[in-house]
C-alpha cells in the first residue's frame, strides 16, 4: 500500500494501569530494521540512563481518566488510549462472571492489520508493509519481513508458520533452535525445484487468463486463505484465482489444484470427516470431499451449501466440528449442522456491513465486520445468543485470533480474542462464555434465535476503545 512506513517504527502498547494485567502493558519499546529474510530479535526498552516515558506521558488516576481528569485533553479522546474503569454489566450479573471488556492495544502504524494468528503465548500479526510481527505477553517480541507481497493470511502448524502473500507465493518459516526470538525463512511454496521439474513438461500448463499459459503448481493471484488438514499433514490455500491448491507440510510438494469457483476464492477451511469447505465471490459455500490415492490425493466435489447474489468473505467451523459458519458481504452469517447432514442452520444477523473475518473458541462464535465491530454469540444447543457487540476500532475489522485466557477462573471458561483492523491496530478482548446477553431494555430478554440482531435494539450497549459502555442508537 501507498505511504505505508517501513519497519524502523517503534511498537507501542498501551493498557489500563488498573487492571489486573496491568504489568504485562504499559512500555514503549522500539525494534531495529528488519533483514529481508532473517528476523531480528527484539532490542528495545528504556535503559537506566533514561526517563521512563510512561510514566509521564500516560499516567493514569484511579478514576480511569489522565491525571488531571481533563476530558477535553488530547489524551482522552486518543483512539489508542485505553482507559481502565469500573465496567458495569448490561444485564443484572449476580454469578460473579466477568464481562467482556476491551484489556489493551497492540499499535505499530507501518500498515493495515490483514492477519492474525496465535500459538500460546505468541501473537504473529501480518500487514500490508510486508512485516511479520511476533508479540509475546503482549510485548513485541520478535519480526520478520518477506521480499514481497502483503500478508494476506498466517498459519501455524507445530514449529512452522506458514504465510500466504498479495504475490501468490506461500513461505514457510521456522523458529531458531538457538534464539526463540529469531525466525528463517525455510522455503517458498511452490519449491524452486519443483517449479522447473514441472516447467519441463508441456502438459502442466494450463490457462490462467485470457491468451496466457501458466504451471498449474503456482497461484497466479493474490492468496486470501489459508487452512491446516487435522492431522496437520496437508496446507491448503485459496487464491483469487477461483482456485484452491493442496500441499503436502512434510516435502512442501503440490499434490493437486482444483478450479473451485467461478470467481475470486475468499475463504477455506478444512474440516471434518475428510471435508474441505470454500467460499467464494460468486456467492456460493461448496463442499469437497478429500480421498487418499497413493501418496497424493484428490479432491471431489459434493455439494453446494450457499448459493446467493452477494459474495461469501469467510467461513469457520467449531471447534467440537458440529456446525459450519459463513459470512458474507450483506452482513449475514448462515451456518449448517453436522448432525443434519449440512442442512442450513439459520441465521445471525449482527451485523450492518459486511463479514470480512469469523473465527470460533468453546460454544463461542466472534464475527468482525467492516462495520468496525465484533459481534459474539454463544451458542447453546441450536440456538445462538448475542453476548456482546464490541466496538473501539476506527476501521473495518480484517481479522480475528483466539486463545484460552491462563487466568481464568476455575468455574469460568475465559478467552483473549484478538481484532486486527485497517486502522493499523489489533485489539485484545477479554471474552467469557459466562458473560450475560445483551438484554434490550423495553423486553427485558436476551437477544437469541436464528435471525435477532443487536442492532435491531433501541439502544444496543457496546463496549468502546475507553473500556465503558456507550449506547449506540440503531
Amino acid at each position: 500500500m501507498k505511504g505505508a512506513r517501513g519497519g524502523s517504527r517503534p511498537g507501542r502498547i498501551f493498557s489500563e494501569e488498573n487492571s489486573a494485567r496491568a504489568q504485562k502493558f504499559g512500555r514503549l519499546k522500539s525494534s531495529e530494521p528488519m533483514d529481508e529474510d532473517f528476523s531480528i530479535p527484539y532490542c528495545g526498552g528504556n535503559n537506566n540512563n533514561t526517563p521512563p516515558i510512561y510514566d509521564k506521558a500516560f499516567a493514569i488516576a484511579q478514576d480511569g481518566s489522565p491525571t488531571h481528569n481533563d476530558s477535553s485533553s488530547p489524551f482522552s479522546k486518543s483512539p489508542w488510549s485505553t482507559h481502565h474503569v469500573s465496567v458495569p454489566t448490561p444485564s443484572n450479573n449476580d454469578d460473579g462472571f466477568s464481562p467482556n471488556v476491551l484489556i489493551g492495544s497492540l499499535v505499530r502504524e507501518e500498515g493495515h492489520i490483514y492477519s492474525l494468528a496465535a500459538a500460546g503465548d505468541l501473537l504473529y500479526t501480518g500487514s500490508d508493509s510486508k512485516n511479520i510481527r511476533v508479540w509475546k505477553n503482549q510485548r513485541e517480541f520478535s519480526g520478520f519481513k518477506s521480499n514481497s507481497g502483503l500478508v494476506k493470511a498466517i498459519v501455524i502448524s507445530n514449529e512452522k508458520i506458514f504465510s500466504g502473500h498479495q504475490d501468490g507465493k506461500i513461505r514457510v518459516w521456522k523458529v531458531s533452535s538457538k534464539d526463540a526470538s529469531i525466525h528463517k525463512r525455510v522455503g517458498t511454496l511452490p519449491t524452486f525445484k519443483d517449479f522447473i521439474k514441472c516447467s519441463m513438461k508441456p502438459s502442466n500448463y494450463i490457462e490462467v487468463r485470457r491468451h496466457r499459459n501458466g504451471l498449474w503448481i503456482k497461484h497466479f493471484d493474490a492468496i486470501s486463505s489459508l487452512s491446516m488438514s487435522e492431522d496437520q499433514n496437508l496446507l491448503y490455500s485459496a487464491s483469487w484465482d477461483k482456485t484452491f491448491k493442496v500441499w503436502r507440510t512434510s516435502d512442501y510438494k503440490c499434490l493437486e489444484s482444483v478450479i473451485a469457483h467461478d470467481d475470486a476464492v475468499n475463504s477455506i477451511v478444512a474440516g471434518f470427516d475428510g471435508l474441505v469447505f470454500t467460499g467464494s465471490a460468486d456467492g456460493t459455500v461448496k463442499v469437497w470431499r478429500r480421498e487418499l490415492q497413493g501418496k497424493g490425493t484428490k479432491h471431489f466435489f459434493s455439494q453446494t451449501l450457499l448459493k446467493q447474489e452477494c459474495a461469501v468473505t469467510a467461513l469457520a467451523i467449531s471447534p467440537d466440528a458440529a456446525i459450519v459458519y459463513c459470512g458474507s458481504s450483506d452482513g449475514l452469517v448462515n451456518f449448517w449442522e453436522r448432525e443434519l447432514n449440512l442442512s442450513h442452520g439459520g441465521v445471525l444477523r449482527g451485523h450492518k456491513l459486511a463479514i470480512l473475518c469469523l473465527v470460533t473458541a468453546g460454544n463461542l462464535v466472534f464475527s468482525g465486520s467492516a462495520d468496525m465491530s465484533i459481534c459474539i454469540w454463544r451458542r447453546k444447543e441450536n440456538e445462538h445468543i448475542c453476548l456482546s457487540m464490541l466496538t473501539g476500532h476506527s476501521g473495518p475489522v480484517k481479522c480475528l485470533a483466539v486463545e484460552k485466557d491462563d487466568e481464568s477462573l476455575s468455574r469460568e471458561k475465559r478467552w483473549i480474542l484478538y481484532s486486527g483492523s485497517l486502522d493499523k491496530s489489533v485489539k485484545m478482548w477479554r471474552v467469557s462464555e459466562q458473560a450475560p446477553p445483551l438484554v434490550s431494555t423495553t423486553q427485558q430478554h436476551p437477544l437469541e434465535g436464528h435471525g435477532v440482531a443487536p442492532n435491531s435494539l433501541p439502544y444496543a450497549p457496546s463496549f468502546s476503545s475507553q473500556g465503558r459502555i456507550c449506547q449506540k442508537r440503531s
